[in-house]
């Protein structure tokens, strides 16, 4: 079974880290995910707030969720007219 050690955002590589008990890690290339996921600054900035305030559920909707419904939900976009 895996378990987790640790969950955190490094700022050196733009990476939300997760390393494991076992040895291995994963490393989510955050602006990666940015370039795929988020059509505006506002769902940018969602995930932005994720990747410093809450990287372990950050990378549990990266993971296993769907991010783009994620963002659509949370983020209201309004043009300014």
């Amino acid at each position: 079974m895996k378990r987790l050690i640790s969950c955190e955002y490094n700022f050196d590589n733009c990476c939300v880290e997760l390393k494991f008990t076992y040895g291995s890690m994963i490393a989510i290339d955050t602006i990666a995910v940015e370039n795929e996921v988020a059509d505006n600054m506002y769902q940018r900035s969602e995930l932005d707030y994720l990747i410093y305030n809450a990287p372990l559920e950050y990378a549990d909707l990266i993971l296993n969720g769907d991010p783009e419904a994620y963002l659509k939900a949370v983020t209201e976009y309004k043009p300014i007219e």
